[in-house]
């Protein structure tokens, strides 16, 4: 604990003399609740820590977003310290349902940095425009090649090793574009063997094999318009689950679109972009690798949707206008199949999802007012409107006999913002009131195991709405060496939906220890706090801090689950020449505010030491990049708040990456 706070003061400290030598009046103009977690030209997700990054760290780099830890592969991210149900992940606007019970299949795990350009953080009902969200939303941007580059040709190829789970990786994209065709493509191919803890032991069961590859063309056909189509195919095979029961055999998804744009040069009309697409997911989970259970169990699921994305641009002098139309159609199904060794001796079928479709249409606005040079004010809402059909609704009678085999639902939503811009200083003020419906699994899961709190879970399709009410604010001060942004928000949410225990019914999972069913608190509360801030030393020497914080308590005032606890993390950054050198150091504060009820225990703090650095050289007519580097240096042995069954993080290891662009 001293380490963390001597770390907290040295950075506290750090701004405080910041702060004293401003040169330069700046200001920065600060979008409300909207993160953009990558620069314009930059051309692939990277940190400034490692340059060959998986989706997950580098979302793991942004203060809004942290993740939940069942193994080494496909973390799930919880934006705003809430879970997936309450937020939207979608692929250049895409809606994408995973096929997994148990969360193993997040969006973010069918995509890959290589073929991603960019990722859009949208807090709170700010991020309504795809659909209903209380958290907000995350969209994972693909790859866009302009037309008409002077370089018809232009493309990267990476590859690199990781030492402690002997991880080899070969990531790669090209991109062809005249005048009227642009063709791109992108490949790569992930594998991993178990990793070792900060103990030097192995952690059974966190290898995994990824497999990605993306196909887009576009063809220009006049000035101002263009047709496109894009596709995406990913496979998982043999990953590990080391938090978990069970295992993936198989994970693959094929996800497919078609769209439209149409650029406007005069009126008030922009931008006209019309998608429709289609995917399929389909996710196998078993654990015949694990010899431990006397009775196995196969898991498979399946995920179709295909939906609709249109949206509209219009602009008139200080005042802007996006309208967006989504609608999409999903189909859910998993099962569960019991039997002993011998597979053809099954003892038991259920569907832990009963092949549920929900189809949802919503239409949204977000207005822009530019009310002078300084300030704005951004506001706007959807209505959405959500239906659920369960084909074998037979499995819900059993715990809720009144239960429809149908219901529609109405999801409205709105959100106002007002940004100032004061020489160096920048505010924000916000608020906003949405609803959500309940996820496949909260209305409609049937003995869905969950090995954190080892209980079966039984959803509830009579749930009402959640609704949630967000207060939001930032402050910043900007000069040339210098800058400092604080930013906060409070979610109050009414019939918070989480897992109560049942009076009725027991567990069909031989490890589970009761059943519990989905239901809704009166109320539960939620703040979140963050500080970044940066500071140039010298010409070519950076360093950066943050600081976030966050609360989450129910209607009883007892904890809710998985909230991180004060965290922090600060880095130095040196450049010279072809040569770039960089540290960071970051870590957790003990967490106390932990929820025994829902499974919880407490984690002690920890610090991580991370170095590495690079050399860019010319290679011929090609530029190259060669990188080595270290995480966790002094292989410290730690678990966090949100690692799934206490499972320790992987120790020290020392990873190699090389880049070529062309």
């Amino acid at each position: 604990m001293k380490k963390q706070l001597t770390i907290l003061f040295l950075l506290a400290t750090f701004i405080a003399n910041a702060q004293k030598e401003p040169k330069e009046k700046d200001s920065i103009p600060v979008l409300l609740g909207e993160v953009h977690l990558i620069k314009i030209l930059k051309k692939q997700l990277e940190t400034e820590m490692k340059m060959a990054v998986s989706v997950d760290e580098y979302l793991a780099s942004s203060d809004n977003i942290s993740f939940i830890k069942r193994g080494a592969y496909a973390w799930e991210p919880l934006l705003n310290n809430m879970n997936t149900e309450r937020s939207i992940i979608t692929i250049d606007g895409m809606h994408i349902f995973g096929a997994c019970t148990d969360k193993m299949d997040p969006v973010t795990s069918y995509v890959e940095s290589s073929n991603l350009s960019k990722i859009d953080i949208k807090s709170g009902q700010s991020g309504g425009l795809s659909g209903a969200t209380v958290a907000g939303s995350i969209d994972l941007k693909r790859k866009s090649t302009p037309f008409g580059l002077a370089k018809k040709w232009n493309g990267n190829y990476q590859s690199g090793f990781e030492f402690n789970n002997k991880q080899f990786f070969n990531l790669g994209n090209v991109a062809y574009s005249s005048d009227k065709l642009v063709a791109e493509g992108s490949i790569s191919y992930r594998k991993a063997e178990n990793y070792s803890d900060g103990n030097s032991n192995e952690i059974n069961y966190s290898q995994y094999k990824k497999f990605n590859t993306s196909l887009g063309l576009a063809y220009k056909t006049s000035e101002l318009s263009s047709l496109k189509v894009d596709a995406i195919f990913d496979m998982a095979r043999d990953v590990g689950y080391p938090a978990l029961p069970m295992d993936l055999s198989l994970s693959r998804a094929i996800i497919t679109s078609a769209s439209y744009k149409q650029l406007f040069d005069k009126g008030i009309f922009r931008v006209w972009d019309t998608k429709v697409y289609f995917n399929t997911i389909e996710h196998e989970m078993d654990d015949t690798t694990r010899p431990e259970n006397l009775v196995h169990m196969d898991m498979p699921g399946w995920s179709t949707t295909y939906g609709l994305v249109s949206k509209v641009n219009l602009h008139k002098e200080n005042y802007s206008l996006e309208t967006q139309l989504n609608a999409y159609n999903n189909l859910s199904i998993a099962e569960m199949r019991m039997y002993p060794q011998d597979r053809s001796k099954r003892t038991m079928f259920a569907y832990s999802w009963p092949w549920v479709t929900t189809r949802y249409a919503g239409l949204s606005l977000n207005n822009r007012w530019d009310i002078s040079e300084k300030s704005a004010l951004n506001f706007g809402g959807s209505l959405g409107v959500n239906y659920n059909h369960s084909k074998y609704v037979d499995f819900n009678w059993i715990f809720h006999p009144d239960a429809p085999q149908e219901k529609t639902r109405f999801l409205p939503s709105l959100y106002g913002g007002y940004t100032l811009n004061l020489h160096q200083f920048n505010f924000s003020v916000g608020a906003g009131y949405g609803e959500r419906a309940p996820s496949v699994s909260e209305g409609y899961g049937y003995y869905i195991y969950n090995s954190y709190d080892r209980y079966d879970y039984i959803g509830n399709p009579n749930l009402k709405n959640e609704i949630s009410y967000e207060a939001n604010a930032s402050a910043g001060f900007k000069t040339k060496k210098m800058s400092i942004q604080t930013k906060v928000n409070y979610f109050y949410i009414s019939n918070y939906i989480i897992g109560r225990v049942l009076s009725m019914g027991s567990p069909m999972n031989y490890q589970s220890v009761g059943v519990k069913g989905y239901t809704s608190l009166d109320y539960a509360t939620l703040f979140n706090f963050s500080l970044n801030a940066d500071y140039t030393i010298l010409k070519n020497l950076n360093w950066s801090g943050s600081v976030t914080y966050a609360r989450g308590q129910d209607d009883d005032g007892g904890n809710l689950p998985f909230i991180r606890p004060l965290s922090y993390l600060t880095s130095l950054h040196f450049s010279y020449q072809n040569y770039g050198f960089q540290t960071s150091v970051n870590g957790d504060f003990e967490q106390i505010n932990y929820s025994p009820e829902y499974g919880e225990d407490q984690t002690p703090s920890y610090t991580i030491w991370n170095l590495s650095a690079n050399y860019t050289f010319n290679l011929n007519k090609y530029k190259a990049i060669v990188q080595v580097g270290a995480e966790n240096i002094f292989n410290e042995y730690y678990s966090t708040y949100a690692d799934w069954g206490n499972i320790p993080r992987m120790g020290r290891n020392i990873f190699t990456s090389l880049k070529f662009k062309f």
